[in-house]
């Protein structure tokens, strides 16, 4: 494409120019290129020169990558030397958030006020940036990750060393910081904080040796952290420690603990319970799931007029099986994927109220398991050879199979059937979880629905394993900057369901949008400038929803002092 000039002579002599903007194109017929019109500017004599002008600055600045060069760096046409393009629509948007939601502003009123104030904040916002960006170690976060790979200016003088004390600094004031920051971020998004959602995690180290000494902190002695206890990720042989995290129902973090490796979940109630006192969070009712049940943790929990809604483990409760999921009785529909029934089992004092939930999406999940697994079982039993003896080898590992061994028994002659009464127990459970709440005030559909937002909880659980903040490794070995980078994670987490929660998506969704804004530097005629990229529609959109103002378009700009 190119602007052509076109003469035609008068009969006086003179000549005339026109300007028009065509491109080449190729010419079947004629088999050669040809001039193809797209505009007629019209006659060059009459032409608006100053608007020729500024179509060519308009080309100019979308070929230069929609930079907005001013006119008096660099005149239409000049070169320009390219530098660098980093990231910048992340960091942008969490510090925003950040501010938004009073991290920034509480972090610095904690900070000791002098002239040589330690930049605590900026460090904390700098880790936290990076979780949600581009998770990497402290260390690596402070040799590449500032200095190369996004564009966060302010934290470039910041250094390692910094860095650690600025988790210390975090693991001292973190209690004062989670709840200020807690009910600032509940009354900037109205959260309902009558159900408060409490789980535990586990992440292992790659080390051999659990810890023995025991830490010393403002006076206080910690239990050693990284112990072997039971790993949700069946990784029993690796040191760990436990994470305990308490959600609002829309999935906005409460508070989150760190408890040694061998902790179990049934013990830690106590313990949130206490930490959670003078919250303000009027008639909460505590959530937990199967781990969490226990005669000691019911007590604890009512005691006070606590309320609770627990996940019963079916399958080691003789009172679920027996007085529950066999009383008769019919399911009330919820909405399209839930069903509730209630169950009163006891007198008195002892009187239980069970809630049994049948998930329909769930249930048809597990119907068509169950099919497929009968499926291959019946190939299995077809390749067993019915004159060989009963106790084959491939006969014992059937029946031994976790996958298999439920459906077998025993028929005539010890050979292998399948167990058409387990497979008719197994089809009455398809779907159905079992709850116990001694809320009296709560309908069946709202304990069933209550329970249901559980799954937010270990969606959290799962992004702060993943790639989506990835949590482990850690690569600190001191109890309290264990805790520390957890507490960063669990920033993150906020941020991140702040962002969702305003714009109806996924943070990963969110972020890759994000990335198409960046901040770009260029040199040209000795003068440097960076300067943030045109947004795209989508990040315009994302920003909109956010509430956050877009970056400004010119970053920095430094000249060269002339000689």
């Amino acid at each position: 494409m190119y602007l052509r000039t076109t003469q035609r002579r008068n009969k006086d002599g003179s000549v005339v120019a026109y300007y028009q903007l065509a491109e080449t194109r190729w010419d079947p017929a004629k088999r050669r290129p040809t001039a193809h019109i797209i505009y007629n500017f019209g006659r060059a004599d009459a032409l608006d020169r100053d608007a020729l002008v500024r179509l060519a600055r308009s080309i100019t600045r979308v070929c230069h990558g929609g930079l907005d060069v001013p006119e008096e760096v660099a005149p239409p046409g000049e070169a320009l030397e390219l530098e660098w393009a980093r990231p910048l629509g992340v960091v942008h948007v969490a510090r925003a958030l950040w501010e938004e939601l009073g991290i920034g502003e509480v972090l610095r009123g904690l900070e000791r006020p002098g002239p040589h104030r330690a930049p605590h904040e900026l460090a904390l916002f700098t880790m936290v940036a990076n979780r949600l960006a581009e998770p990497l170690s402290k260390l690596a976060c402070d040799e590449h990750w500032v200095p190369e790979r996004v564009y966060l200016p302010e934290a470039e003088g910041l250094t390692l060393e910094q860095l650690y004390f600025a988790l210390d600094f975090l693991d001292t004031h973190i209690e004062a910081l989670e709840r200020e920051i807690f009910f600032r971020t509940a009354d900037l998004f109205r959260a309902d904080v009558d159900l408060i959602f409490w789980d535990t995690t586990t992440v292992s180290f790659e080390v051999d040796e659990e810890d023995t000494a025991e830490e010393t902190r403002r006076g206080t002695t910690l239990p050693p952290l990284r112990k072997r206890g039971h790993n949700k990720e069946g990784r029993d042989h690796l040191p760990q420690v436990v994470v305990g995290l308490a959600l609002t129902r829309d999935g906005l973090p409460v508070r989150s603990w760190v408890f040694p490796g061998n902790t179990v979940d049934a013990t830690t109630v106590a313990l949130v319970k206490e930490s959670l006192r003078g919250w303000r969070l009027g008639q909460a009712i505590f959530v937990g799931d199967a781990g969490m049940d226990s005669a000691a943790n019911r007590q604890e929990l009512a005691r006070g007029l606590g309320h609770y809604i627990l996940a019963m483990p079916i399958g080691k409760l003789t009172e679920v099986q027996q007085d529950v999921l066999s009383r008769p009785g019919r399911f009330h529909q919820v909405n399209d994927h839930l069903e509730v029934k209630e169950v009163i089992v006891g007198d008195g004092a002892r009187q239980r109220r069970y809630i049994v939930c049948r998930n329909l999406e769930e249930a048809e999940r597990q119907r068509q398991h169950r099919e497929a697994v009968l499926a291959a079982l019946g190939q299995e039993l077809d390749r067993l050879d019915p004159q060989a003896p009963a106790h084959t080898k491939r006969a014992c590992e059937l029946v031994a199979s976790q996958r298999y061994g439920r459906y077998l028994l025993r028929g005539p002659g010890g050979r292998l059937a399948i167990n058409e009464a387990a497979v008719k127990r197994a089809a009455r459970m398809d779907g159905k979880y079992v709850l116990l709440t001694n809320d009296d005030t709560l309908t069946p559909e709202d304990v069933g629905l209550g329970y249901k937002a559980m799954m937010l909880i270990e969606a959290c659980f799962r992004r702060m394993k993943t790639t989506g903040l990835r949590i482990r490794p850690v690569y600190h070995w001191t109890g309290h900057r264990i805790a520390s980078h957890v507490k960063l994670c669990v920033l993150a987490l906020l941020l991140q369901r702040a962002a969702e929660i305003r714009t109806g998506d996924t943070w990963r969704h969110i972020r890759l949008i994000l990335d198409e804004v960046k901040a770009v530097r260029y040199r040209v005629r000795g003068t440097t400038i960076v300067q943030s990229t045109r947004l795209t529609p989508q990040a315009a959109t994302v920003l909109k929803k956010l509430r956050v103002a877009p970056p400004e378009r010119r970053l920095a700009v430094e000249r060269e002092p002339s000689c």
